[in-house]
Parts: structure tokens; sequence; C-alpha cells
């Protein structure tokens, strides 16, 4: 599934009427012809393929974010594939207010980054790796890693975003991202390490082993670079229920 091959961004354009494009075999902006639809939809898709067009050759993902709904935004990342950035943080506890930030692992591109508090982990080196992306992708990200990160360095993740948990939710894969790595086949160097683990883990680099804090930063990296997996095995699954059934 691709930005092209997607209607339902245009008013008037519900779930059904894409559907019924797509059956006809108007699948891509390209192929589009007026007479399957009212002529009052015809003209707002046509309008909306033209600008979409210009925006989709500039790269422009915060336009779709703003005209796509947010359950779509899946549908970003075959166009934005390499530019997309899978990220995962570590934390001592769950307040943003009581508790730090350890280790940010980023994997973009092929590349994986860990960001260290006390080394590197600074609000500039934050805004750095997300000044390189389109688009980002997290599993409940959306309640946890963002706030988490904008609250304890005063940074603005202002990228069109998805969290995996939702689509997951679509596919009928529920409860933690370890547990449905499981589901899905995606091993892990570190099989048995939990969040829990990564908090005792920090706290044992602190009081000096060098060891634990190399185990923490693996297991981040994990999370990170599983993303980039399970965003496949969601788009593919997803592409399957709404353009193939």
């Amino acid at each position: 599934m691709r930005i092209e091959n997607s209607f339902i961004p245009v008013r008037g354009v519900g779930e059904q009427t894409e559907r019924d494009l797509w059956r006809a075999g108007i699948t891509h902006w390209d192929e589009f012809d007026g007479s399957v639809v009212g002529s009052t939809t015809a003209d707002r898709i046509e309008s909306f393929i033209e600008t979409a067009t210009d925006r989709l050759a500039a790269g422009d993902t915060r336009f779709f974010d703003e005209q796509f709904p947010s359950s779509e935004r899946w549908r970003f990342y075959e166009n934005f594939r390499e530019d997309t950035c899978f990220f995962d943080i570590e934390t001592t506890g769950l307040s943003q207010e009581r508790d730090d930030v350890t280790t940010v692992s980023f994997h973009q591109a092929g590349e994986t980054t860990t960001l260290v508090r006390g080394d590197d982990l600074t609000a500039g080196a934050l805004r750095e790796q997300f000044d390189d992306a389109s688009l980002v992708a997290t599993f409940n990200g959306a309640r946890f890693d963002v706030p988490f990160l904008e609250t304890s360095f005063d940074v603005d993740v202002d990228v069109p975003h998805v969290d995996l948990m939702y689509p997951c939710k679509r596919l009928g894969l529920s409860g933690g991202l370890k547990r449905i790595e499981q589901e899905v086949g995606i091993a892990r160097d570190e099989p048995d390490i939990t969040g829990r683990d990564a908090v005792r883990l920090w706290h044992e680099y602190e009081r000096g082993s060098d060891e634990a804090l190399d185990t923490l930063v693996r297991y981040n990296r994990d999370d990170a670079r599983n993303l980039q997996t399970l965003m496949d095995v969601v788009a593919d699954g997803l592409h399957t229920r709404v353009f193939e059934e």
C-alpha cells in the first residue's frame, strides 16, 4: 500500500467508496476515472490528486498527516521507508516528572544509533535524529516515549507518527511489544530481559558495571530494530485487509 493508492483522504470518500474505486480497477491516482463516483466527489478527488502529487514529490509527510485519518498513517511507510525513524526509550520509571530517560535508540535506513544519559543523550542530539526523519514509528510511543522525551528534554517531536500498538490491534495482535514479537516470529538477541530489568541494569551501571550498560544498550537497540520488522508485518497485513479482501 502506497499513498498513491489512497483516496480516503478526500472529503466524502470513506472506506466503502475507496474499496468501490479499487474494485472498479482504479487502484492508483493515475487511473482515476470520475465516472465511477458522483460529480462532486469526482471534483474533490481530482483536486486532491493534483495537490497531493506535488506534495508527494516534495516529500511533504506533514501535508499527508493533515489529510489522512490518523489510523491510516501506516500507508505512508512504503513511500518513506528509508526516511522512517524507529525509536524506543528506556527510563528509570514511569513518571515523566520524577524519572529519567536512560537510553534512546534510533533505527533508520539500516543504521542504529543509541544515545546514553550522561554521555551523548542531549536535547540537541535528539533534535538531530528527528530532523532527519519524515516519519517516526514507536510502540506505545504516543502515550509514553514521545511525551517522556518532550517533558524531559523540552523537545518537540513534530514528525508524523505511527504508533504500532494501534495497527497491531487492528490485526488482532494485542499485549506488549515482546508478546507481539513472539506471536509474529521476531527473535531477540536478549530474549529474557524485560522493562523492569532495564531499570535494574541502569542502576547497576551507575554503581560501576559497564557490562550492565552494554546489556541495556543491546536490549534497547533490539527494541528499535525490531520495530522495523514489525512495521513490515503490519503494513503487509493491513494492505491485505483493506486492499485485497
